[in-house]
């Protein structure tokens, strides 16, 4: 099936909003980047990352936004950090942001369906974060196209929301643990009212398309791909800004996790 309807409008909604991001950011990690070593990434992944070890490795993140990530990857030790996005404006940025910081990265502007030939084989580890998923029509050949990324022994590394916080709205503050949305649910969601997540303005814009994935189909689509699971924690804090509200409650939901794969 060809998703680019999909993942086309999905850019132009990108390219419209990310210089709302970056007016609100205000040159925020500009400044930070200006530190020798700067981790833009929280202690968990941080400590996490640290474990597994980045040093020698040619490491790629999928869906990189305005590369601080791939960054803080290159601070942590990567021989090479690779970031690839679909958004032309945000890989503009993390260019930028690379050049005036000196941490030398590579950025490529591609439908992540649709990599270059030429990074087949080409990495030894990969990490996706928060909010990748949502944006990926066909979870299968995402997880694929990560594969082909890795050279065999390759590792991946996941830190994601977690599907069960979609089930709540994240508006609602006065009944947070009301159910909105059904967890099993093949249809996007499609919406123009925008995604400021940095500055908060709203406006009507290009239309997006959201996908909502179960923890089953992540798991049985990554296991298909060829890589094997060697590690899933599942986490009650909130690392997206989205569910601080249901966080608060104290019920101790799953709200996010961290998922360590290797390539067979």
């Amino acid at each position: 099936m060809d998703y680019s309807r999909y993942t086309e409008s999905n850019r132009r909604a990108w390219n419209e909003v990310t210089p709302m991001h970056q007016e609100a950011k205000q040159e925020k990690f500009f400044k930070a980047f200006k530190t020798p070593g700067y981790v833009s990434l929280d202690r968990l992944i941080t400590e996490r990352i640290r474990k597994i070890g980045l040093k020698g490795k040619r490491v790629a993140q999928l869906g990189c936004n305005d590369g601080r990530e791939t960054l803080s990857l290159k601070n942590l030790g990567a021989e090479t950090a690779t970031g690839f996005d679909i958004s032309d404006v945000a890989i503009a940025e993390a260019v930028r942001l690379s050049e005036t910081s000196g941490v030398k990265c590579e950025f490529v502007q591609c439908d992540i369906y649709a990599i270059p030939e030429k990074y087949n084989g080409a990495f030894d580890f990969i990490y996706i974060s928060i909010g990748v998923f949502g944006w990926m029509p066909d979870l299968a050949g995402f997880f694929r196209v990560a594969s082909w990324l890795l050279v065999p022994g390759g590792e991946i590394l996941i830190y994601e929301q977690h599907p069960v916080a979609e089930i709540f709205d994240a508006e609602n503050r006065i009944e947070p643990l009301k159910i909105v949305n059904r967890y099993f649910n093949d249809e996007p969601m499609a919406d123009d009212a925008g995604f400021d997540y940095w500055g908060g303005k709203s406006y009507r814009g290009e239309v997006s398309y959201w996908f909502f994935h179960t923890m089953g189909t992540i798991i049985t689509r990554l296991i298909e791909s060829g890589i094997q699971i060697k590690s899933l924690q599942e986490y009650p804090h909130d690392i997206s800004s989205m569910w601080e509200h249901i966080e608060k409650t104290g019920k101790m939901l799953p709200l996010s996790y961290i998922l360590h794969g290797q390539k067979l």
